[in-house]
């Protein structure tokens, strides 16, 4: 009976994660097709692209708590990002004139609501629908330490995952039949068997440090004579994991605590979504990538290009393009960055380098495959030896390709770092971006991006 409970509920969470994968695609398409009808439009031709574009752009989120916070960073946040990346290309290519004005405004202002009504019918109905289908399991947690009172707080606060948390087993005295937070002491570790046995707990979870292994061992024997399911929690960087994950060596499992977050199909995402928009943008900008080349060159003598070697993914050497701003080319072991009002900035260099003007031709860089639109700012090779000796965990913004935009820069870090302090900042940014990449974050940087390019007073 427990194998075929068990076996229902993996495949309940598969189904569940379908659907949190497509609600939101499947929202969107379903109101244009909506809309279109409404408006008496045929969906099909024009329509049929938009909908391929929308499903290519709409990711899934979290199902939003009812709070004005959740709504606009799950729902409306997300929404109309992607509007202003179909609205953007849609109005470069003329593609917007296939559809009735009408028509896209309303379906621009009835899918965030829809999508909000579709995320609280399924956080209100799925839980209800997997305890109808036998499913709905309980679980304790061993160990009332920070890690048990974490884990337990997240099992009480997410209803979606159909799970009933009874309490906890602890053997220390400072905390024997008392309550710690809002869960209860059920007793002692020695007693946990009998209780699992006794009202049919479905999973147990171990939040205890590895130093407990002896007592870990007995309890897992002990264990044997139960149907439950047992997991560990692991203890090790509890706060800092970055892109954490579980896999296998030939059977062994192991556990990342750092890894790049363009693993597997995020990283074939990731790069496709690279070339598309670094094409659409170089084919966009070359009239003017041309003048800004005839500019620099009749400005002040030396390169177009500005060349210089800075660290790529896993901290390999790349040529990094950028129109020459500067009367100097530097790319030695010691390089001073540009200051305010710094004499080696050229009149017209200046002009490129507050607008950020400089940074074009990076968009080569991107489709020769040594940087991405997004990602933390690469820094001179000479830079990046001097920082990584002076900032703690500097060195993991290189598990990513560099990017001609990052999380740090659209939160006020652009420019010179002329401290240690500020330069921490800026890797802490860099950090939380691998710690929490999707490509709708990206797309919220580039659109944040041209925005601070329009009002940063921190380059020249």
């Amino acid at each position: 009976m427990q194998t075929s409970r068990q076996w229902l509920f993996r495949r309940q969470l598969s189904l569940v994660s379908l659907i949190k994968m497509f609600l939101d695609p499947a929202v969107a398409i379903a109101t244009l097709a909506g809309v279109a009808s409404y408006f008496g439009e045929a969906f099909q031709g024009p329509y049929l692209v938009l909908a391929l574009v929308v499903f290519s752009l709409t990711f899934p989120g979290n199902l939003p708590e009812a709070t004005i916070k959740s709504l606009w960073q799950d729902i409306i946040g997300p929404w109309f990002t992607v509007v202003a990346i179909l609205f953007f290309f849609g109005y470069a290519t003329g593609y917007l004139d296939a559809f009735p004005q009408e028509a896209i405004v309303t379906w621009i202002l009835a899918t965030p609501v829809l999508l909000y009504a579709a995320h609280r019918f399924l956080r209100r109905m799925l839980p209800r629908i997997l305890s109808w289908e036998g499913s709905h399991r309980s679980a304790v947690i061993v160990g009332a330490n920070d890690l048990g009172r974490k884990l337990a707080d997240r099992l009480k606060l997410d209803s979606f995952l159909g799970i009933s948390f009874k309490g906890f087993f602890d053997d220390r005295a400072t905390v024997r039949l008392g309550e710690v937070g809002e869960g209860a002491i059920l007793g002692r570790m020695g007693l946990l068997t009998d209780y699992v046995k006794e009202n049919n707990v479905d999973l147990i979870y171990i939040a205890l440090p590895m130093a407990s292994q002896p007592r870990i061992l007995q309890m897992l024997d002990d264990l044997r004579d139960t149907t439950a399911s047992v997991y560990f929690v692991p203890d090790i960087f509890m706060s800092d994991l970055i892109q954490a994950r579980i896999d296998d060596v030939r059977g062994l499992p192991v556990v990342a605590v750092c890894e790049t977050p363009f693993y597997g199909v995020n990283g074939l995402l990731k790069r496709l979504s690279d070339l598309f928009i670094s094409s659409v943008i170089l084919l966009l900008v070359s009239p003017l990538m041309l003048a800004i080349a005839l500019g620099v060159k009749y400005s002040s003598p030396g390169p177009v290009l500005f060349k210089q070697r800075r660290y790529g993914l896993d901290g390999q050497d790349i040529i990094v393009y950028k129109f020459r701003s500067m009367s100097v080319c530097e790319d030695g072991g010691r390089i001073e960055q540009a200051k305010k009002n710094d004499k080696r900035v050229t009149p017209f260099g200046a002009f490129l380098r507050k607008t950020s003007l400089d940074e074009l031709p990076q968009f080569l860089n991107v489709l020769q495959g040594g940087m991405s639109i997004v990602g933390p700012r690469p820094h001179a090779v000479a830079h990046n030896e001097l920082y990584r000796k002076l900032v703690k965990g500097y060195m993991i913004r290189h598990k990513v390709k560099p990017g001609i935009t990052g999380w740090a820069q659209v939160n006020g870090l652009r420019g010179e770092t002329d401290t240690v302090e500020k330069m921490a900042d800026r890797i802490r940014y860099d950090i939380d971006y691998l710690r929490h990449w999707s490509l709708v974050f990206d797309l919220m940087i580039i659109l944040k991006t041209a925005l601070v390019v329009v009002r940063d007073r921190n380059a020249y």
